[in-house]
């Protein structure tokens, strides 16, 4: 498990530009529960591994239309079609599903 929750980790800095700190905020637990989660010495709980599999769903499906920093600024922004509401703030609220219908938007050109 320790190997898997650290190769999301890695994708999630590498294709959306965030840091264990964007993580943890999103998943409420500290900057130290991430490094224990890349080490090993812990491992998520299951809510909170969905949370972290919807983050990385998202990110892998905006890394189709935007850099990793575009993504992790498009994670962060408000958006109309959201209700003016921040997709890391939907995540976090388990509502992964109204971002991912943005995302099909984008994949439709209807929304950028």
């Amino acid at each position: 498990m320790s190997g898997a929750v650290a190769k999301i980790m890695g994708e999630l800095r590498e294709q959306g530009a965030l840091k264990g700190s964007d993580v943890a905020n999103i998943a409420s637990v500290s900057q130290a529960t991430i490094s224990r989660w890349n080490a090993g010495k812990a491992f998520p709980h299951p809510r909170t591994q969905l949370l972290i599999s919807n983050l990385s769903y998202v990110v892998d499906r905006l890394a189709e239309f935007y850099t990793p920093e575009e993504t992790r600024l498009w994670l962060y922004s408000r958006h109309r079609l959201l209700g003016d509401e921040r997709p890391m703030d939907l995540i976090h609220d388990n509502r992964a599903e109204e971002v991912l219908a943005v995302i099909e938007s984008l994949d439709s050109g209807g929304y950028t």
